[in-house]
């Protein structure tokens, strides 16, 4: 899949377990984006977020990602970005990184409620499918998690949005024509 557009970053927002890394695969595959994760940049440092990490380590791990992804902004390349992007100053981060590059920025908030993200993960548990994250860190991060105010203009899907909406919404958003 090619893309005619210019660079854009796309940068997913939300909570452990609202589906980023799902959302994220489904935007790779439509927009023919290259996806930066940075659970899967902590896996390569040998680091696991569910099981919490110092901020010092989580400070390197978002260098790198940032790092990757402007070299593949200033390469045209449409970037989705898995994270959680969980405080403000982070979500500025990513923009400026995107200025930069001269690239667009769409911010999507995946907004789930804590009552579903807890029962994904006790369900994660029951099957082992993914990493799991521990009670202690998810609700460390629940009660820290700063969503997107109405000014950073983020793309809200809600826990009931199938990714082809979403995958409408970011194309639109970013104004990517796909051949």
């Amino acid at each position: 899949m090619t893309t005619t557009s210019t660079a854009a970053l796309v940068l997913l927002c939300g909570c452990s377990s609202s589906g980023k890394s799902t959302a994220a695969a489904v935007l790779r595959d439509g927009l023919g984006a290259e996806v930066v994760s940075l659970d899967a940049i902590n896996a390569e440092r040998g680091l696991d977020g569910g099981r919490g990490i110092a901020v010092r380590e989580w400070v390197r791990t978002n260098d790198e990602a940032r790092t990757r992804a402007a070299a593949l902004l200033r390469g045209g390349r449409v970037v989705v970005v898995d994270d959680t992007a969980s405080l403000r100053f982070l979500r500025d981060a990513w923009r400026e990184v995107a200025a930069r590059a001269g690239a667009r920025f769409v911010l999507v908030h995946l907004d789930v409620p804590h009552a579903v993200l807890r029962a994904r993960v006790a369900a994660n548990r029951a099957s082992g499918r993914r990493s799991d994250v521990t009670d202690a860190v998810l609700e460390e991060h629940l009660a820290s998690f700063e969503p997107p105010a109405p000014e950073e203009a983020a793309l809200v899907a809600l826990p009931d949005d199938d990714g082809g909406q979403l995958l409408a919404r970011v194309r639109s958003a970013v104004a990517i024509r796909v051949k």
